[in-house]
């Protein structure tokens, strides 16, 4: 592979910046910048140009192959993150001509195709980079530290095993086998099965802990919709006036509710429209009501709520300032009445939802199980009545273990490639 160099922190002035150098020349050429490393650890140089001239004094780190990030000897030049030292020194080494200009994820790339990573802890990787909120994070370090790799490394071991039994049973068809293999083999078929089953139900809350939350504020016009909006926000996110129909659209405010990522979005006030601009927003309000992950239906005191309450809904009494609120759950968006009390109460019905989730966070791992499972219980089914069709069960078994191994980037992953590594920045 050629030598590849990047910025890996943040383009603009800092107080650190970090270059990385990767690949068999990686020394070489950081030695032409820094004179002679050691083959391993750190130092303290001066970094210069062909000319000589003094661009840095910069921390430099040696990392050998293949006990590197990437697999390969790997050098990062730890410099002053000013913007001029940056451009000098990635002119120096580009002047060079030995290293190339990495490409959007090309380290991390790298890192995989050397066995350093496998395909699950990349993706948890990009996820860690992008994470916003505490749950996202936590989410994120689970993955990136192999731990649905090792799933399916267990799940793999299992139906091997499994397989190897039937293969017994088939090469000695005219030999008497000693040992009934079916049992073990239906063990190891539904325990693994089950396993997959839940983590694959577990991956859609998965995905909605990494990709946040919605959650629809609904009711009547002029119920107090959008002041209660601008109060969880903290801001004017949205306009407000004693006129019923004000909000037109779907006003969305990213917000952190005890480390989710949480979308709070603002509707138009449900009711016979009087005009075809308010009821193209009392549709949309109603479509992505209707899509939320949970909705707060907000109504005044006598009213009932404008649209069916689903499971885990929360149906809330708004101007709590202006009545007797006692023993129900009501707020006012304008004096903050009752906000703490509605928040912690989005939050526990949010963290209940995501407190089963695995280690499975992306629909490409859920589809994957889920082909899985499809072919275990084929193979359960082939296994079924009298008459055992041994090859067909192995077969169905080898599909089983293909599928588990393209969770973690073993076989069939090529397409999906370029566009996990695109989600990068250059550098990583």
């Amino acid at each position: 592979m050629d030598t590849i160099f990047a910025l890996a922190t943040a383009r603009g002035k800092a107080g650190l910046a970090v270059i990385r150098i990767s690949g068999p020349q990686a020394v070489e050429v950081a030695e032409r910048l820094a004179g002679k490393l050691p083959a391993e650890g750190r130092s303290l140089r001066r970094i210069r140009d062909a000319a000589g001239n003094v661009l840095d004094e910069a921390l430099v780190l040696v990392f050998a192959g293949p006990r590197s990030f990437t697999g390969e000897d790997v050098v990062e030049l730890h410099l002053h993150g000013s913007i001029a030292v940056i451009a000098g020194v990635l002119g120096a080494i580009a002047a060079d001509g030995r290293a190339q200009q990495a490409e959007a994820g090309e380290f991390t790339r790298r890192a995989f195709e050397n066995g350093r990573l496998d395909l699950a802890q990349v993706e948890g990787l990009a996820d860690l980079i992008e994470a916003e909120t505490e749950g996202q994070r936590r989410q994120a370090m689970r993955v990136l530290s192999g731990a649905l790799g090792a799933k399916a490394e267990s799940w793999r071991a299992r139906l091997v095993r499994a397989a190897a039994l039937l293969e017994a049973t088939i090469d000695f068809v005219d030999e008497d086998v000693p040992v009934d293999v079916v049992p073990e083999v239906r063990d190891l078929l539904g325990g693994v099965a089950g396993e997959l089953a839940a983590e694959a139900r577990g991956a859609r809350m998965a995905e909605r802990v990494r990709e946040g939350f919605e959650i629809a504020i609904v009711g009547a016009p002029n119920v107090g919709k959008s002041t209660l909006l601008n109060r969880l926000a903290g801001r004017e996110a949205a306009i407000t006036s004693e006129f019923a129909g004000t909000t037109r659209d779907v006003i969305e405010v990213r917000m952190d509710l005890d480390g989710l990522a949480v979308t709070v979005l603002d509707t138009a006030g449900l009711r016979e429209a009087e005009n075809e601009i308010e009821e193209i927003g009392i549709e949309r309000a109603l479509a992505r009501a209707a899509a939320a992950d949970l909705r707060v239906h907000l109504v005044l005191e006598g009213q009932a709520p404008m649209m069916a309450v689903a499971p885990g809904d929360l149906v809330v009494r708004g101007k709590a300032d202006q009545l007797d609120a006692e023993g129900a759950l009501a707020v006012s968006g304008r004096t903050g009445e009752g906000v703490d009390a509605l928040v912690a109460a989005l939050s526990a019905e949010l963290q209940e939802r995501s407190a089963g989730i695995g280690v499975a966070i992306r629909e490409r791992h859920r589809v994957a199980m889920t082909r899985a499972v499809a072919y275990l219980e084929a193979a359960e089914a082939a296994m079924a009545g009298e008459s055992m069709l041994a090859d067909l069960v192995a077969e169905e078994l080898r599909s089983a273990v293909r599928a588990i191994d393209s969770l973690v980037g073993r076989v069939d992953v090529e397409h999906i490639l370029d566009e996990i590594f695109a989600s990068f920045c250059i550098g990583k």
